[in-house]
């Protein structure tokens, strides 16, 4: 069987009468290009230059705004597509906090362990791009007894699930 394109898919699905007979509306939203924006003043120039490395030079407006906001000490909730950079809206301004007070800590808890484990893949990622002295560990039903005192004592960025 031949692989459809999103458009081929679409128009098949709307002219099958019984896929159609469980769809309620359909509504399509013209593209539009990014609404970007510059970095936030605070961001410390190590980030950025980190960030620039992986070709980041410039922020979405959604991360901006958010992380404003988290650094003001607001809740956040983003609702945004896969890979459109909600990770760096709470990696960016813990990162800096950490940076600016070593004794600073955050608890990441995700809702799957595979998540948690993608997630502690790109913070530590950064971390190391960094080259900073910022802890992190995975605390979860796998870490051992011995080690979990340590990892609430000295870790900067805690990962786990439920």
């Amino acid at each position: 069987m031949a692989k459809l394109t999103l458009q081929e898919w679409l128009t098949r699905a709307e002219n099958d009468r019984r896929f159609m007979e469980n769809v309620r509306a359909i509504r399509r939203i013209p593209t539009r290009p990014g609404d970007f924006s510059g970095y936030p003043a605070w961001v410390h120039p190590s980030l950025r230059n980190v960030l620039a490395a992986r070709g980041i030079d410039r922020l979405y407006s959604h991360q901006a705004r958010a992380m404003d906001l988290i650094r003001q000490g607001q809740s956040v909730v983003l609702v945004t597509p896969t890979a459109s950079g909600k990770t760096l809206c709470y990696n960016l301004p813990v990162l800096q906090k950490i940076l600016e007070e070593p004794e600073t800590r955050a608890l990441y808890l995700f809702p799957t362990k595979a998540l948690a484990q993608d997630q502690m893949h790109e913070v530590h990622g950064l971390i190391g791009e960094l080259k900073a002295d910022i802890k992190t560990y995975t605390y979860d039903g796998d870490t051992p007894d011995d080690a979990r005192q340590a990892i609430r004592r000295q870790g900067h960025v805690v990962v786990t699930n439920p």
